[in-house]
C-alpha cells in the first residue's frame, strides 16, 4: 500500500491521454490538458480540456470516474503547493 507521500495524483495543468468507454468495439481516446474534477449527478468526472482536430477550438470534456479505462501521463505539472480545503476534496470509496 502506498502511503499518502507516494500517491499518484493527477495535478491540473498535466497533459494526459485518457482511454474511456465509448462502444464495445472501440474505447474513446482523449488526450489533453487536466482542468480538475466535476461532479455529475452521483459521479465524479474528470474535466479536459481538449482542441478540435478541425478548427483548432478548444471546449472541456467531462469523462465520468467509472468509464475510465486508462491514464497514461504524457506531461506532467509539479504538484500545486496550495492543499485542497477538506470542503473541495474528492472522495473515492
Amino acid at each position: 500500500m502506498a502511503k499518502r507521500d507516494d500517491a499518484i495524483i493527477l495535478t491540473p495543468g498535466s497533459l494526459y491521454k485518457v482511454k474511456s468507454l465509448e462502444s464495445r468495439e472501440k474505447p474513446m481516446e482523449t488526450i489533453g490538458i487536466f482542468k480538475g474534477y466535476a461532479a455529475v449527478a452521483h459521479d465524479t468526472s474528470l474535466v479536459m480540456e481538449v482542441e478540435d482536430t478541425i478548427s483548432g477550438a478548444k471546449h472541456l470534456r467531462l469523462i465520468p470516474s467509472h468509464m475510465i479505462i486508462s491514464i497514461d501521463v504524457l506531461k506532467a505539472e509539479k504538484e500545486s503547493e496550495t492543499k485542497e480545503t477538506e470542503a473541495n476534496a474528492v472522495y473515492f470509496g
